[in-house]
């Protein structure tokens, strides 16, 4: 795009002898271009976005560690397909014992070739046996060397790495272009109802939804090791499940059963939480 821009600022006059002498004047070009409408803001914004790449760290952009959606490799296939086909996600981390052990890439067209192939494998075979390498950065490279990267060594996705080597997040390359186009959105990332009452007993609820709301609609008291570091509904899923929730994790919480519900977005957070009255154990429904 940015040679085209250039061509079409020679073909109206602009000389651009000393255009690269720093990016500041590159900059003031653009701007001028776009004052003079020789090109749109759109397209304006869009290159003002390459720039910054330059000066954009990899941790800015990362999906953080928390966020990560991950297997261990000794999982069945079954087990890792299962696992992708409720996240949504085409190629998951695998670890070892602990997330920052990451052994490889699963990705789901391998584990299923390999299922389809040869049934049997499905419950003999794990996910470590079907890995690809996993890629490696520092969470200090910049997003501009990184995209160059990634696309001449045709890499999706790569682990962030913090400075004692432990992973601090996850990074693809959809997330560095979304940088410069903007968040892609799809038709199922409309905002969801905060609290949508389906009956006396069950209600669909905003993953959103804050903690202290959700208390005072359910007239429920949340203890304060519950509520710890945590300040809305999809977080304190995450917290009691010690991972990211996929779609059909299930909490239960002072007498309501939480299910995760569809997720929405390139990323496949959770939108929509499922809320039941708990049914009393036979021991609570006795009278005393």
């Amino acid at each position: 795009m940015l040679t085209k821009v250039l061509r079409k600022l020679k073909s109206y006059g602009i000389t651009l002898p000393t255009i690269f002498n720093d990016e500041s004047d590159l900059r003031k070009l653009v701007d001028q271009a776009g004052e003079r409408s020789i090109i749109a803001d759109s397209q304006r914004e869009m290159i003002q976005s390459v720039l910054d790449l330059g000066e954009t760290l990899v941790r800015e952009l990362m999906v953080p560690r928390t966020d990560i959606v991950w297997i261990e490799g000794n999982r069945t296939l079954r087990q890792g397909l299962s696992l992708a086909l409720r996240s949504g996600f085409t190629r998951i981390p695998v670890i070892d014992e602990n997330l920052d052990e990451v052994i490889g890439i699963a990705y789901v067209k391998d584990l299923a070739r390999r299922v389809h192939e040869h049934h049997e494998s499905e419950q003999s075979e794990t996910v470590a046996e079907h890995l690809r390498p996993a890629s490696f950065v520092p969470e200090n490279k910049t997003a501009a060397d990184l995209l160059k990267e990634m696309q001449k060594d045709q890499i999706h996705m790569a682990i962030v790495i913090d400075e004692y080597g432990g992973t601090a997040g996850l990074i693809t390359i959809e997330d560095i272009l979304e940088e410069i186009v903007g968040e892609i959105a799809d038709e199922y990332d409309d905002e969801a109802e905060e609290i949508e009452w389906l009956s006396d007993s069950q209600a669909r609820l905003s993953a959103r939804l804050n903690l202290d709301d959700f208390a005072s609609a359910f007239k429920i008291e949340l203890e304060e090791s519950a509520r710890e570091d945590v300040d809305s509904v999809g977080g304190l899923l995450a917290k009691q499940l010690g991972r990211v929730p996929i779609p059909g994790s299930e909490i239960t919480v002072e007498g309501w059963n939480l299910v995760a519900e569809r997720p929405v977005g390139r990323r496949h957070r959770i939108a929509t939480v499922l809320a039941t009255k708990a049914q009393p154990t036979l021991d609570q429904a006795q009278p005393k």
